[in-house]
């Protein structure tokens, strides 16, 4: 009598466990055209494994692009949470594991966020009690994400303490 498997792949090689990437989606007001900012935040992007999508809103009027199902929303206000790397990389993974398909994250222009966008927020995120140019802003955010990501995946690039 043979050896069964379950659920492995073809040539009795186990099956690789796959996790699903949760789409880091970052909707931005303003146009960073070509700038330093520009040039930072796309070198960040694209050194992140996970999925990324930029979209930009005009600063003033447009309308917020159609999120996925399921998808969790962080606001980056002022008044939010300032989490530290470490807590921002826990946050992706509880979203990624429970099936979330997309994290938008929305920065405002430099009047920020209307009230009602605030209080639809899944988590409002802050970094930190200064006041920063929105567009430096979005390489932050990138920096952050491109951290986060190489935190959940045992990279050594983020150094704690």
């Amino acid at each position: 009598m043979g050896v069964r498997r379950r659920g492995g792949a073809q040539g009795g090689q186990p099956r690789r466990l796959t996790r699903k990437r949760v789409l880091l989606h970052i909707v931005a007001r303003g146009k960073i055209g070509r700038s330093p900012e520009a040039e930072l935040t796309d070198r960040y992007l694209k050194r992140i494994a996970w999925p990324t999508k930029v979209t930009e809103l005009p600063e003033k009027g447009g309308l917020l692009p159609d999120a996925a199902s399921n998808a969790v929303t962080v606001v980056l206000d002022e008044r939010g949470k300032a989490l530290s790397s470490m807590e921002l990389a826990k946050k992706l993974e509880g979203w990624r594991d429970t099936g979330r398909r997309e994290t938008r994250f929305l920065l405002g222009a430099a009047d920020g966020h209307e009230e009602e966008l605030r209080g639809k927020a899944d988590l409002l995120l802050s970094f930190g009690p200064a006041t920063w140019p929105h567009m430096l802003a979005r390489a932050m955010l990138a920096e952050q994400l491109f951290r986060a990501t190489s935190i959940l995946a045992n990279h050594p690039y983020h150094r704690e303490g």
